[in-house]
């Protein structure tokens, strides 16, 4: 579903009605980062799912903002709209500690949320720099790539130009070569069995039941095939080519402060241990979990506004203690899933569990700091501390 066909749609008056839910979701990639959805298709698709809001995240750009917030509108569906990112922890408690990031230590990614309309571009100039520099980064892994393929004496290689960058809308991310490869390995392979036997037998990832038996059935869902390829690359293939990201990473005290200067809401993202991947594209490591009291007192130190979460991604004790700690160190609660496949639902049953039945309040209380922070910033925010205020008193 495009803008122009939700206009049109609009204008005939023949956009489909549907009953809102109690479901929500703050977490919606777009193709300006990396998702199959453009911002007006995940607008549609999270209505088409009964969703009672739906906020935008892509990574390094606010570029696809706009088009969501006109979809919103058209689709009478409130949004909310904010940035992922990466951020360089250095030189904080943190450093040297593996985060939130398989990849990579001393880096944790975060988000701004609830970013005031008439900020939204000078959040994006804020990006385009490090937009720059990741894509720089990416031509070298693209090339490292190539290498790696070369060396298993595969007759496979990437162009970055041809074959990555037209995938992005903005940012280009590791995904985005794992997927143009995925592409590639598919049309190879010529077969769903083929392909799982050449991701196993020739490059040599370990795929898990799940994800093996999502590939060999690649020709009875062929909308997900190349994505579960991707998946499989993403947990298995992507170390052989990373290289570190370092100058395309904003400090800690410059994405704190750049967030504050545009009224937005500060938040990490916690991801916690990873056993059992639910999107197949994490292997079983060891994250925050480990050392969770300290990063809460390093967030509560630097100025963080909120923790976001995934209640599908995690236990229920893990949950459990990470809400517990954010009523304690005064943190707001933002959730939502991560929406980045066309095998992922819109819809997270978790939050039928009373639990987490804040986390629906909390993402109203979002959406209302997000509409009033052009006019009055001050009360913006007094809506997410009585928020805080309500959550923390339980604690």
């Amino acid at each position: 579903m495009t803008i122009e066909e939700l206009r049109r749609l609009a204008a005939e008056g023949r956009l489909p009605r549907v009953d809102r839910t109690h479901y929500i979701n703050n977490h919606i990639h777009t193709t300006y980062s990396f998702s199959p959805y453009t911002p007006a298709d995940a607008v549609y698709t999270a209505h088409m799912s009964g969703l009672a809001t739906a906020g935008i995240m892509d990574h390094d750009t606010a570029g696809g903002a706009a088009e969501f917030i006109e979809a919103g509108a058209l689709l009478s569906m409130p949004v909310t709209c904010g940035v992922e990112c990466r951020v360089d922890m250095k030189g904080t408690p943190l450093e040297g500690k593996r985060l939130n990031n398989p990849d990579q230590v001393s880096v944790a990614y975060c988000a701004m949320h609830g970013i005031p309309h008439s900020n939204l571009r000078g959040v994006d100039e804020f990006f385009a720099p490090y937009r720059e520099r990741r894509s720089e980064r990416n031509r070298r892994m693209t090339e490292k790539l190539n290498g790696v393929l070369a060396s298993l004496g595969l007759s496979l290689s990437l162009d970055y130009d041809r074959d990555v960058l037209p995938l992005a809308a903005a940012t280009v991310t590791e995904r985005h070569i794992c997927f143009a490869l995925a592409g590639k390995i598919a049309s190879l392979c010529g077969s769903p069995g083929a392909t799982a036997d050449f991701l196993k037998d020739r490059l040599g990832i370990g795929l898990t039941p799940k994800v093996e038996a999502n590939i060999r059935a690649g020709d009875l869902t062929p909308q997900f095939f190349e994505y579960d390829i991707l998946g499989a690359l993403k947990s298995g293939l992507v170390g052989s080519f990373f290289i570190p990201a370092d100058d395309e990473l904003p400090k800690l005290c410059d994405f704190i402060r750049t967030a504050k200067k545009y009224g937005a809401i500060t938040a990490y993202a916690y991801l916690g241990d990873v056993g059992d991947s639910v999107t197949g594209d994490k292997k079983a490591q060891k994250f925050e979990d480990g050392y969770l009291d300290t990063l809460f007192d390093v967030l509560t130190e630097y100025g963080f506004d909120a923790v976001t979460f995934m209640p599908s991604r995690n236990t229920a004790a893990q949950l459990e203690r990470v809400m517990g700690l954010c009523r304690s160190h005064w943190l707001f609660q933002i959730s939502g899933e991560d929406i980045n496949s066309p095998r992922q639902g819109f819809v997270c049953r978790a939050y039928d569990r009373p639990e987490y039945a804040h986390l629906t309040d909390a993402a109203f209380a979002l959406i209302a700091y997000e509409n009033a922070a052009d006019e009055d910033p001050a009360a913006a925010r007094k809506i997410i501390e009585n928020e805080i205020k309500k959550e923390s008193g339980k604690a």
